[in-house]
């Protein structure tokens, strides 16, 4: 059996960013290129054997999926028919799990998939593909100490039913830094080598996670997806939390070289807490997030920036990233200790020096600040279109930047936002690009 041809791509209404969407042809280009090479056929290996699951438990197919995996074979692929399942599926070996027009209907229970390997060392190789995923507890779809595995083309929509921006209560305690979403949508925690692709994430209090409370998480890639309307978090997060119990350490355990690549982020972050479209952060003393790329995403219309990299304590490490050829268009600012002057389009504050991080071929508009910095270390803001209307880059504190190589847009071209300048202390600006790093057509063609 093979996948339909209309179920490989989703159909999803972008609303205020369809016009920002369009005008990525790679977009649609690469998502079927990768989705073409997730492993949904039931020949992964020559005695792999297939399941299949039907509401009416008839022609020798399981009534409930939960059985269905306790009856499969490590590398068997399951077949979920159309319908609303009751339940909350634990995947606890290698297999493949199909949804055609399946719903799991998680009211008053946990999770709606989790993938545990916690319980189950050494689990890799289960791929999830076409869910629908709504109203668990806590997450909607969790990847917990698993392995080179796939979370593809779910709607993951209305978890975290017990989040209220503040508490989660009765999350797990090997959760420790969840209290404020209770996970989000997908949750990737102490994870490596998963691909969360062409998913939708909507409605839930943040929309993807990435941490490692318990284990470092590190050599995921975060592709295609929409994340939009998730009100108290951002819309993807790579978090450093403080260690669970169970990993017998008494510091976090480290984010690192992890992908988060063609994304939409929109609306997330207005509820209490807020958020920004992507952010990378440390959260408790000595965590780490390091070597992480967030690349060619649209970031638009979220409660804090549209980017936000922090750092929040001297012992704290934030090396080693790289923002290159997002655009980010209309977010908001954040106050507080990482306080922006106005509504920003990338943020990076840091009290430890962070070094070797490159903000590089972005497209920011429409924003009052569209690079803030904050940090006693060099950041490097080059090769940038930074179309202001007002500050293309600001500095808050004694740091460096270099912001040579830059376009600083054109005062006469009000519809991709006009031209920038620059505020504060140690910022190196000359030379300058007379023309767009993107070129003019097609800047304009986005606006």
């Amino acid at each position: 059996m093979v996948l339909s041809p209309e179920r490989t791509i989703p159909q999803v209404n972008h609303s205020s960013s369809e016009l920002l969407k369009e005008k990525n042809p790679m977009r649609s280009i690469c998502l079927s290129l990768l989705l073409a090479a997730v492993p949904l056929s039931s020949a992964l290996t020559a005695s792999a054997a297939t399941l299949c699951v039907n509401q009416a438990g008839s022609q020798g197919c399981y009534a409930h999926i939960v059985d269905a995996i306790k009856a499969a074979q490590p590398m068997d692929t399951i077949y979920v028919q159309g319908g609303t399942y009751a339940e909350s599926v634990t995947i606890p070996k290698s297999l493949t799990l199909v949804g055609f027009g399946a719903t799991i209907e998680a009211k008053g229970l946990p999770r709606g998939i989790f993938v545990d390997g916690i319980d189950y060392p050494g689990l890799q190789s289960v791929h999830v593909h076409g869910f629908t995923v709504q109203d668990a507890n806590f997450e909607g779809i969790l990847v917990a100490n698993a392995s080179a595995s796939s979370i593809s083309n779910n709607t993951v929509l209305n978890n975290n039913r017990l989040a209220n921006g503040v508490s989660c209560v009765g999350i797990d305690a090997w959760e420790p830094g969840e209290a404020q979403d209770c996970g989000e949508g997908i949750h990737l925690l102490g994870a490596d080598h998963i691909i969360v692709t062409a998913n939708t994430v909507t409605g839930n209090a943040g929309g993807m996670l990435i941490s490692d409370d318990t284990g470092p998480v590190h050599h995921n890639l975060v592709s295609f997806n929409t994340v939009k309307n998730n009100p108290y978090a951002c819309g993807i997060t790579m978090a450093s939390h403080p260690p669970a119990t169970l990993t017998n350490s008494s510091k976090p355990l480290g984010v690192y070289n992890n992908t988060i690549y063609g994304n939409l982020s929109e609306a997330n972050g207005f509820g209490i807490g807020g958020g920004a479209g992507i952010g990378i952060f440390d959260a408790v003393d000595n965590s780490s997030n390091q070597g992480n790329v967030v690349a060619a995403n649209i970031v638009t219309g979220n409660g804090h920036p549209g980017i936000a990299l922090h750092a929040h304590a001297p012992d704290q490490v934030l090396n080693d990233n790289t923002i290159v050829g997002n655009l980010s268009y209309a977010n908001g600012a954040e106050t507080g200790q990482v306080a922006t002057p106005g509504p920003a389009g990338i943020n990076v504050f840091s009290l430890s020096p962070a070094t070797g991080n490159m903000i590089s071929g972005n497209i920011i508009a429409g924003e009052q600040d569209d690079v803030v910095a904050n940090l006693p270390s060099l950041l490097q803001v080059q090769f940038n279109d930074l179309l202001g209307p007002n500050l293309g880059v600001f500095s808050g504190g004694k740091n460096t930047i270099d912001a040579t190589g830059n376009w600083w847009g054109d005062c006469s071209l009000a519809a991709i936002g006009g031209c920038s300048t620059s505020s504060g202390t140690g910022i190196w600006s000359q030379p300058s690009m007379p023309t767009p790093v993107v070129p003019l057509a097609n800047l304009l063609s986005l606006f």
